[in-house]
């Protein structure tokens, strides 16, 4: 009998606080073949990486699978972050580099860091020495005695930068040659970030040096742990902006990291739920991290580490302290706030998790759950003397707002028994005192997101909320029907992390500062966009790139996405019309009517439908992800060799005129199997973009043109 075919599988590891979770997925499905979970192993001496290990050997164990069935594995990693947290860093030594004159001396002053304070209130610091060297001065015995100066005051890492270095890299690569021949870790400023800025980037590169020595031990465990394996695929690293990397590159910018594990969670709501204008929350015992899905994309801005702005980008997340576990504080009154320690940190059980019959004459206590804290927080003693207390997910479930089928069902009743005291004593009712708790992380839940509505622009009626975490149901159903959201929590939400690890694409973004560029400035940073993601480890041909013009500050992003590998066939199965109609009339919801599809090419659906003097669109591919939701728009079917004309066109008959200004629509174009997506920008660069995207398409081709209008409220 032949041997059956095995499946090709996806490994993705999730490092967490509390717990490392591993899933595999199907390569060709993304169904999930199995899962597993250790303690996260922060005390080994191998640090997190030996979780990592473990997790990612047992489930292939569990689960019969063989090392050359492994087609990809991912892990996201806290060992940044908690270095900056920990201040288990090392001390750097900036080699700073500048021409003469006036030039000379503004850079040497800019050049010239002080210390990097990470956590003033226990003084851990980044130390940073500072040497300075001309630039007609650079010879290999001028940068050797420079770095011997560095390394006698105490440097362990050097950072070299240049004034414009952005522009001409040589200099910067001098110092770094002569530190590699040394064995010295080093990181060149402009190899970090291609902005001006001489002060910010050379921060940036200084705190990027600063954890090279830890995250480099950690890179080599993993990494000898995977081979040792018989795993021979690339070793893939998440990044803090949503992509991965293979491992030799974060070895080179291990700043890009920090921050994976939210980075994690929003990939994972993208590719698993197919949402493409949300808002993400992951919620877990302590905290909720709050974020951005814009028409597919995730919301990223730069990171600050410290309280220091960098040229990082990572995911927009803002950060709650309020989440399934978290305590309740309360006053003669009322509940006072909810927040932020939680159930985990006073040693308590959640009442909804505590066998019902345990719950005997439950005693009220007041305690703060950690020197310093308030002593208003809210507990309960048993009669057996265990102390317990009543959390959001006690709440939600009191109110009959978590299913069956929820990480964060509970015992109700255990609940009601736990709160009644506390209520009795408030001379309300329990489900008013669960009100009440949930009303205080709404308040805190709705001021997040309008602030995050109103950076991104976010059109109020395509947007909903996506529940992640293993807390997602103490807070998500509430927060959305008070907000008259539509939500959703996938299945598997607990591990979403991992499955957005194991679903990441890999990339990369390369930034300038080009006023007015030209299409062949352009098209030079889509290249060198498309070979850093090639050097990160995703197949040439899979690499496509997305520009982003500022015309406020002349900033221009390429960000370059691929994958590891180039798939020769996919088999997930095509939806028919009538399913893609189905998924678009749910996405709508029951506000929208007269649904019906508007074009279509072979690749894609456009559905339109109304809402009062408005044309709500959605664009779904042939796979059924609904790729672009807008509350007003239009579409126009036409050929590769017409859309300009188009464009022109729907440029200005869709404009909204202000007062003060005029409103000109977005613009999305489907071609072949790509939706290009152009933000706003005037209308001569538009076109010089849409060219560059068609430039391999066919004249006669048919493309779809999609305008669309958001005004600002």
């Amino acid at each position: 009998m032949a041997e059956s075919i095995r499946a090709a599988v996806r490994m993705g590891i999730d490092v967490g606080g509390t717990y490392t979770k591993c899933v595999a997925m199907d390569n060709v499905t993304h169904k999930i073949i199995g899962k597993n979970e250790v303690k996260t192993t922060h005390d080994h001496k191998d640090g997190v990486a030996a979780g990592v290990v473990q997790s990612f050997q047992n489930c292939m164990r569990e689960n019969d699978i063989h090392p050359e069935d492994v087609v990809f594995v991912a892990h996201s990693t806290t060992q940044a972050t908690n270095a900056f947290i920990e201040g288990d860093v090392a001390k750097v030594g900036v080699v700073g580099i500048a021409g003469g004159g006036l030039e000379g001396i503004l850079a040497k002053g800019q050049l010239a860091l002080k210390d990097i304070v990470l956590d003033p209130k226990v003084g851990r610091i980044i130390k940073v020495y500072n040497a300075f060297i001309k630039k007609k001065q650079l010879t290999d015995d001028v940068i050797n005695a420079n770095i011997d100066n560095l390394l006698n005051q105490g440097a362990q890492v050097l950072v070299s930068s240049m004034a414009f270095g952005v522009d001409s890299m040589e200099e910067e690569q001098l110092i770094y040659n002569c530190a590699q021949k040394r064995d010295i870790s080093v990181t060149m400023a402009s190899d970090i970030t291609k902005l001006y800025g001489l002060t910010r980037r050379t921060r940036t590169a200084a705190i990027n040096a600063s954890i090279l020595p830890k995250m480099m031990m950690t890179a080599n465990a993993t990494e000898s742990s995977v081979r040792a394996a018989g795993i021979t695929v690339p070793l893939m690293i998440m990044r803090g902006d949503g992509g991965v990397m293979e491992i030799s590159e974060m070895r080179k910018r291990p700043i890009l990291t920090a921050l994976s594990g939210p980075a994690a969670s929003v990939m994972g709501s993208l590719m698993y739920l197919r949402a493409s204008n949300a808002i993400y929350f992951e919620v877990g015992g302590t905290t909720t991290n709050i974020g951005v899905i814009k028409n597919g994309r995730p919301g990223v801005d730069y990171a600050k580490i410290g309280g220091h702005d960098t040229y990082i980008n990572s995911l927009d997340v803002r950060i709650l302290g309020c989440a399934g576990g978290s305590m309740v504080r309360i006053n003669s009154n009322s509940v006072e706030d909810v927040g932020p320690r939680s159930a985990h940190i006073a040693g308590c059980e959640y009442a909804c998790f505590t066998p019902e019959e345990e719950i005997v004459d439950p005693q009220i206590e007041m305690l703060s759950p950690k020197p310093g804290d308030p002593s208003d927080y809210v507990a309960l003693r048993l009669k057996n003397g265990k102390l317990i207390c009543f959390t959001n997910t006690d709440a939600a479930n009191v109110l009959g707002l978590i299913e069956e089928k929820y990480f964060a069902h509970g015992n109700a009743n255990a609940a009601r028994k736990a709160m009644q005291p506390v209520a009795d004593k408030l001379g309300i009712t329990v489900e008013e005192l669960a009100t009440q708790i949930l009303e205080k992380d709404f308040e805190k839940v709705n001021a997040c997101i309008n602030a995050l509505a109103d950076k991104y622009q976010l059109d109020h009626d395509s947007m909903r909320l996506v529940g992640c975490g293993g807390g997602a149901a103490s807070l998500v159903p509430y927060c959305a029907n008070k907000m008259g959201l539509q939500y959703s929590i996938p299945e598997n939400a607990e591990v979403i992390s991992s499955i957005g690890v194991a679903l990441a694409m890999v990339r990369d973004v390369v930034e300038r500062v080009i006023p007015n560029p030209s299409q062949e400035d352009i098209r030079e940073l889509r290249k060198e966009a498309k070979d850093l993601a090639i050097n990160s480890g995703a197949d040439p041909d899979s690499v496509e790139v997305h520009i982003e013009i500022d015309n406020q500050t002349g900033k221009v992003t390429a960000i370059a996405t691929g994958s590891t590998e180039v798939k020769t066939t996919d088999l997930l199965k095509e939806c028919t019309e009538k399913e893609a109609e189905e998924l678009a009339v749910a996405d709508f919801g029951t506000k929208v009517t007269d649904v019906k599809l508007a074009e279509n090419t072979d690749k894609f659906y456009v559905f339109t439908g109304k809402r009062d003097d408005k044309l709500p669109l959605r664009i779904v591919d042939k796979k059924g992800f609904i790729k672009v939701q807008c509350s007003d728009g239009d579409v126009v079917k036409c050929k590769v060799s017409e859309y300009a004309d188009v464009v022109k066109d729907m440029w200005e008959n869709m404009a909204v005129f202000k007062t003060d200004t005029v409103l000109r629509p977005d613009f999305f174009i489907c071609v072949g199997p790509r939706v290009c997506d152009y933000s706003a920008v005037d209308l001569e660069q538009l076109l010089m973009l849409m060219e560059l995207d068609s430039s391999d398409r066919e004249p006669d081709e048919e493309v779809l043109v999609i305008g669309t209008v958001t005004e600002i409220q």
